[in-house]
């Protein structure tokens, strides 16, 4: 499973090589981007910043990234890295690797899962940076070979096998819904962080409301005494 994510995402790193460079960024800025900053969506933000003639191009870059903050807090209890890996966590720490890992049952697949996909990812997208930077005017406009739609696909491979009951069903609904509706009207990277309140407080409100409003909604007159 994490190798082929990491294919599949690392493909879409022709677009981006090819998309930095169009962007008036050198071949090295683009190639430096991908090993440096690593995180696709905030790449992208950035050079469509600077194509557009931003000033300030890492607003939405920083945006973007954010939620890798949130994958981090969840994957440090998983993962419990060293204080020497904790550096080369961080970096491999994306949608991929955090996807791969939490969809598997055993913790020690979780670790492999996300060692695989992140460190795949990593070697792909830089390789295919490259690429898409070197050739990208031959090559023409990536999505046409449906290469964006690949890591869709993925990341849906991996959400599919998650929604096991109604509860899960109705907020992966209602967390589309949200991003359709805010994609359009926010600014890059808003989106994502309304999507991701929006499941948190989803995620918080459903037991309570199966319970009654309480964490324990059964009558005082009505327990077991002592």
């Amino acid at each position: 499973m994490g190798l082929s994510i990491a294919l599949a995402t690392g493909l879409y790193g022709i677009s981006f090589g090819a998309l930095g460079v169009a962007s008036g960024l050198t071949l090295m800025q683009t190639q430096v981007l991908s090993l440096v900053m690593f995180t696709g969506g905030s790449q992208f933000a950035f050079v469509g910043a600077v194509a557009a003639g931003g000033a300030a191009a890492t607003i939405p870059a920083l945006l973007v990234g954010l939620r890798n903050s949130v994958y981090a807090a969840h994957l440090n209890g998983e993962l419990r890295p060293s204080w020497r890996m904790r550096p080369l966590v961080a970096q491999v720490t994306i949608d991929e690797s955090f996807g791969t890992a939490v969809a598997q049952a055993d913790p020690a697949e979780r670790r492999r899962g996300f060692w695989v996909a992140g460190v795949g990812v990593f070697v792909f997208w830089n390789l295919f940076t490259l690429v898409g930077a070197l050739v990208g005017d031959v090559l023409g406009d990536p999505q046409q070979y449906g290469l964006d739609g690949a890591a869709v696909a993925a990341f849906l491979g991996l959400l599919w096998p998650r929604l096991k009951n109604l509860d899960a069903l109705a907020v992966a609904v209602i967390a589309a819904l949200v991003a359709a509706l805010a994609t359009p009207l926010l600014p890059a990277g808003l989106p994502m962080i309304a999507v991701a309140v929006v499941v948190a407080v989803l995620t918080l409100a459903i037991p309570r409301w199966r319970d009654g409003g309480t964490p324990d909604s059964t009558h005082p007159s009505e327990k077991e005494t002592p």
